[in-house]
């Protein structure tokens, strides 16, 4: 069991949202639900709480209402070894919802994603400060983040 566990308050789509994140991510699965009962303060037999594992990591969704919003000071980073990686989690988790830039977007129930090339890191880390701010200048100017173009700035993958 890990330490600590996000909990995401949908106002009335938990499970839509919980569902749609477990066919997103291998190793994903539903481990628990707990519905509302005769003392509310939801609709009795409705989702009041969804146990899930994304990745092998726990969280917790609630149905509480529509009194909390989602917004991008919090967003959850997908780590990806390959564009075939990014490109698969771009696609799926954008279904609905709306692209914003440098590689992050937002889905349709508002949670927003980053979805990034595990070798960024080391582009924007290595090298001289004109190839770090080449590709600086390359991630300011997408929206999905393509390996190849990033690599290119750098100087790299001739």
């Amino acid at each position: 069991m890990q330490g600590i566990q996000p909990c995401l308050w949908f106002d009335q789509n938990a499970e839509e949202a919980v569902e749609f994140y477990c066919g997103v991510f291998p190793n994903s699965e539903i481990t628990g639900v707990t519905r509302y009962g005769p003392a509310g303060p939801g609709p009795e037999g409705s989702v009041m709480t969804m146990k899930f594992r994304l990745d092998g990591r726990d969280f917790t969704a609630i149905n509480g209402g529509p009194y909390f919003q989602f917004n991008e000071a919090v967003s959850f980073i997908v780590p990806c070894e390959t564009q075939a990686e990014v490109d698969h989690y771009w696609e799926r988790l954008c279904e609905g919802g709306a692209p914003v830039e440098c590689g992050w977007l937002k889905d349709r129930f508002g949670v927003s994603w980053q979805v990034v090339p595990t070798v960024l890191g080391r582009l924007l880390s290595e090298g001289e400060p004109e190839q770090r701010q080449r590709v600086m200048q390359a991630l300011l100017g997408m929206q999905k983040l393509e390996i190849e173009v990033l690599e290119r700035a750098h100087g790299q993958g001739q």
